[in-house]
This record gives C-alpha cells, structure tokens and sequence, in this order.
C-alpha cells in the first residue's frame, strides 16, 4: 500500500483515482447508501490491501459494484429472470443482488463464497470512477471494520488517513445505509439477507413472495456462513456503549429520566428534543421520518463519541419500510443490548 497522507480528491480528479485503482491500489469513493473503499474486484492482491485497510474479517465478502446494467453478465455464471427483472426495476440504486459468482470474481473478494452481490450504484462520482477505472469496483463501505460507516469524506478521511492514497469527493450520502442486499430462494421468492431503502414491500411489487431473514432482527452464532455483508459481526458501533430503547414518547422519557448519569445521552426522533430538554437530558434529534433518520444516525453515532458520550440510549425506529433498515443497524451498534421501556 502507498505510503503518505491520504489525498482528497474532487470529479475533476477521476483519472488520478483511476490510476490508482488500476495500479492495485483502494480509493475511497462516494454512493448514494455511503462512502466505499474501492478497489479492482478481479485483483486479489488489490483486496487484500482493502482488508487490511479496513481491519475486515476475510470471511466478510464484499459487494461488486458496476456501472451499466449489462456488466453484471460475466462476473456470475446465470442471471434468473427474476434477478434481471428486480435489477431492471430497481437499478441504478441501493440494491445488491447476490447469485453464483464466474471465476472473473477471485474467492478472496467473494470471503470465499460460490456467490457474489453485484450492485450498479446511483451515485455518479461512483459510475464515473468504475467507468474510467475500466474495471468492476468491489467497495466495502469505507471505515475501519467495526465503526460507524462513513456518510461523508470527513467521516471516511477520519478513519482511513495514511492507509489508504486517496479519497473522491461526492457531498454527503443521499441514503445514508448501505444498500439492500437479496438472494433469490427460487423463481418466485427474495429473501432480504440486510435491509436498506429498497423495502420488502418494494420488493413485493416485484417478486412474488418476500422473505426477511431471521438473522436481520437476530444474533447468529460466530460460525454461521453468511452470504451478505453486516450479518455476522459487531457492526456500525462507536466508542460509547449503545442501547437501543423501544417504546413510546412518554416511555423513553420516563427511561431517560431513570437513567440520566453523567455521560449519558440520547438520541431521538426531532419531537422528543423539546422534551427531552425541558427534563435536562442531554439528547440528539436523529429524524423526523425513518428516511431522515436513515440518512443521519451514522453521523449521529460519531457526533456522540466526538462530545465524549458515554452511553448512548437511542429510541428504537419502527421496523418496517425503510425504519428496517435502521433498526437493523442500531441493534448491531448496541451489540444486541435492547430494552423495552416501560
């Protein structure tokens, strides 16, 4: 890996962060779910560089990004009529589909899985760096492995400075989760492995059965193979402790009352923040809808460690629609620590 600080590069700057990227080396580069550390997916000396970068398990495959519809053909070895018919829908966008990988994807970005998720992101930095980079683009989100990703190049330059050469500029991320990822069951059924703003109802418009799997909502053991990034590990965590608070306005009020110590902060829907400090609770909005919440937790989480919070109680989303998605992270940040106020 290049040796120096990390350089913030803008769109007029593609073909250095394409050279790059076709020398072996990660660049950061901007989506519209959040900012990715991108590398040449055929290239396994190239992925190796983005696992260490990251401090990522081997085991955690990572998703292949492209830039037209038509290049997903020869990186998987069959595309069923129902995976062409979600990706014609739904593509440009957050959505990973994943399907039996050919040998143009090597094992070591797949975490040595038969299958890849291949994604065309939205995102136009992301389309004009796979473009000019000439190549598939496999981009796990860009921080280190463990932490809040990234929604900004703030963020992603706050974990990744002097280990990687560079970092493409692209605003802040419009989504701010990372994408939807699905396998296919059969011909007729989506199984939803990590949920994003594509929705499982969304999904039903297409495909005619939807399932969510169970580890979404769930813990699964540390043996388990999985077939999607963000099921396994700890994930999306910052330095304080988390705990996810379920319940009502009046029932995380009265929590928050009870457990109000120094250190302690909450981070809540914009209606609670009056409040939240009429009762002297130190407290962050995070969304007023799950799409705003979506695309500002993240960055709620690192705003919480860079005040010095301790504990951190965040008042649980809805689990449906896009709050799924959401919840779905805020339960891997608190590593599963939930409550149900009362």
């Amino acid at each position: 890996m290049i040796d120096l600080n990390t350089k913030l590069l803008h769109e007029n700057e593609m073909e250095e962060a394409a050279a790059l990227i076709r020398a072996g080396e990660p660049v950061g580069m901007p989506t519209e779910t959040v900012y990715g550390l991108a590398c040449d997916a055929g290239n396994p000396e190239a992925v190796r560089k983005v696992f260490a970068a990251k401090g990522r398990p081997a085991d955690n495959p990572l998703i292949v990004h492209i830039a037209d519809i038509a290049d997903w053909a020869p990186l998987v070895t069959e595309i069923p009529p129902l995976a062409q018919a979600l990706a014609e829908k739904f593509w440009p966008g957050p959505l990973t589909i994943i399907l039996p990988r050919s040998g143009r994807i090597p094992a070591i970005t797949a975490g040595g899985l038969d299958s890849v998720g291949i994604r065309f992101p939205a995102h136009p930095v992301s389309q004009a760096l796979i473009q000019a980079s000439g190549v598939p683009l496999a981009a796990p989100s860009g921080n280190r492995s463990g932490s809040p990703s990234p929604t900004t190049s703030a963020h992603m330059l706050a974990d990744m400075d002097g280990r990687i050469p560079a970092i493409l500029e692209g605003g802040s991320c419009a989504c701010g989760v990372e994408s939807t990822v699905i396998a296919l069951d059969d011909e007729k059924t989506v199984r939803v492995l990590r949920p994003g703003f594509v929705t499982p109802e969304q999904l039903g418009t297409v495909a005619e059965n939807v399932i969510v799997d169970p580890a979404v909502l769930a813990q699964i053991s540390a043996d388990t193979v999985v077939r999607s990034p963000g099921m396994k590990y700890k994930h999306y965590a910052p330095n304080a402790q988390v705990t996810l608070v379920q319940g009502g306005q009046a029932e995380f009020l009265h929590f928050m009352e009870q457990h109000n110590t120094q250190g302690a902060a909450a981070l809540v829907f914009d209606a609670d923040v009056p409040l939240c400090q009429a009762k002297g609770i130190r407290c962050h909005a995070y969304g007023d809808t799950d799409e705003a919440r979506a695309a500002a937790f993240f960055a709620a989480l690192r705003e919480a460690d860079a005040e010095g919070v301790r504990h951190l109680y965040v008042r649980a989303p809805r689990t449906d629609g896009v709050g799924l998605a959401v919840y779905n992270r805020l339960i891997r940040a608190a590593g599963y620590d939930v409550v149900t106020a009362e």
